[in-house]
């Protein structure tokens, strides 16, 4: 891929809020009382599904609050979990502001994420569990969790979740450089994270990105 090929799928902080802006956007309006449906195939409901983005996007964000990030596993604040089959975070929705609340704190995590990823030095790495990465890569992992998480719940809520092709493109470029694009970057780019399949691309049932920074790959 040439330089001027690799400037067109950079990540930053405009693709996640772009990410988040589409996941506002797909599941508003939707009454509170249809929120305990099952988000896609996975063991939690549509509502703990969106407290864990917003879990993520967070946290991702907190890695670079500190000044030598690579010092720190993880951020120490105190996981707990609704249910035991529940996502286990560090933040949780308010329920008496509804899904919209809980869209609108969405919203804030992935401010405070692509205001972070802009603002630290584009070398500064900090650790995932899937190694450690850069802000666009950080920023890209938002991205790929924000489309993902939103197919999930947008299909418990039967809404069309299918991500936007430009975001799934840079996500994909970013973090999966063994996943040949195949048909469009967003049917791609759910194939590459296990939610759907075809009789040609079985479904995966593992999965993982790489969020190297790109000299050293």
């Amino acid at each position: 891929m040439s330089g001027s090929e690799m400037a067109d799928v950079l990540v930053g902080g405009k693709h996640v809020r772009e990410a988040v802006a589409h996941c506002v956007k797909t599941l508003s309006g939707v009454p509170s009382s249809r929120w305990g449906a099952r988000a896609g195939d996975l063991e939690w409901t549509c509502w703990e599904s969106l407290e864990h983005l917003a879990d993520d996007l967070l946290t991702y964000a907190l890695r670079f609050g500190l000044e030598n990030p690579m010092d720190v596993p993880r951020v120490p604040l105190r996981l707990s979990s609704d249910r035991a089959a529940g996502p286990v975070n560090v933040i949780f929705g308010d329920t008496a502001a509804g899904p919209e609340g809980l869209l609108t704190a969405v919203e804030a995590c992935g401010g405070l994420l692509a205001s972070v990823v802009d603002s630290t030095a584009p070398d500064a790495l900090a650790p995932h569990v899937f190694g450690a990465s850069d802000p666009e890569g950080f920023a890209a992992m938002g991205v790929a969790e924000t489309l993902v998480h939103t197919y999930d719940i947008a299909s418990g809520l039967e809404r069309d979740g299918v991500p936007p092709d430009d975001l799934s493109r840079r996500a994909l470029v970013r973090l999966f450089p063994d996943v040949p694009l195949t048909d469009d970057a967003s049917s791609t780019l759910l194939w590459a994270t296990g939610r759907i399949g075809s009789p040609e691309r079985p479904r995966r049932t593992s999965w993982r990105w790489y969020g190297a920074p790109r000299p050293s790959r």
